[in-house]
């Protein structure tokens, strides 16, 4: 933990290493935010990670990749297929999601408006300003053809390699994206369908935490279903 009177001069390092990235203000009429949170001393599934524990500049440069991971998500979210998956007849449950656009942790829209270390963690809130084109993607993800979904998903029990932080968060966000259309189609389908096809985006910024040594992702998204495939038709 940081004492209070150390925290005013963290804000002042922080701030710098943010305008030396290139981070501008300016009045947009259309601003999405969320929060981020990461560990300062993180631990996976036995894997120490390759700094530990981790520096301010580290954290926050991590803080702003990881939002800029949401903040894609959120605009341009995934296509998405599908395989429900039925044991009964050996057919594995599979969901491939492909990436509609990506912002990045440089980009000068991406900025921080609040900054906290508390129990060896690192907290940021981030704002992103939205240009008329990610406004009207914004707009579609609400419009009423979209479901909503929730769901939680888990990075992997066991590795044998750390694959760094941002894959093993990424996967457990993925896993909660297939298992909240999964939970979705059980309340709304009478009959499991063999493969659906479509869009999901995230809704807000998922919460992380750890769950027997693996990270967990709990997250709302926004579902436009393009096709359901029956059985019937195989």
């Amino acid at each position: 933990m940081i004492r209070k009177g150390i925290f005013p001069v963290f804000l002042l390092f922080f701030a710098g290493f943010l305008f030396a990235q290139g981070h501008e203000t300016g009045n947009m009429p259309y601003i999405i935010r969320g929060e981020v949170y990461v560990d300062m001393e993180p631990i996976y599934a036995g894997h120490v990670d390759s700094e530990y524990p981790l520096s301010v500049p580290t954290a926050g440069k991590r803080a702003l990749e990881e939002a800029a991971i949401f903040f894609s998500a959120m605009i341009y979210g995934w296509s998405f297929t599908y395989d429900v998956g039925e044991k009964a007849r050996q057919i594995e449950e599979n969901m491939e999601l492909t990436p509609g656009g990506e912002i990045h942790e440089g980009d000068p829209r991406l900025s921080v408006t609040d900054v906290e270390i508390r129990d060896s963690r690192f907290r940021v809130w981030a704002d992103y300003q939205l240009t008329d084109l990610q406004q009207l993607r914004m707009q579609t993800w609400r419009s009423g053809t979209i479901r909503s979904a929730q769901g939680t998903g888990y990075g992997p029990a066991s590795i044998d390699e750390y694959p760094g932080w941002l894959k093993l968060k990424k996967e457990a966000l993925e896993d909660s994206a297939r298992a909240a259309l999964r939970a979705m189609l059980r309340g709304s389908e009478r009959n499991r369908p063999k493969q659906v096809t479509g869009f999901i985006s995230l809704a807000s910024f998922p919460r992380y935490y750890i769950d027997s040594g693996r990270w967990a992702a709990s997250a709302r998204f926004r579902v436009q279903i393009k096709e359901i495939i029956p059985f019937a038709v195989y």
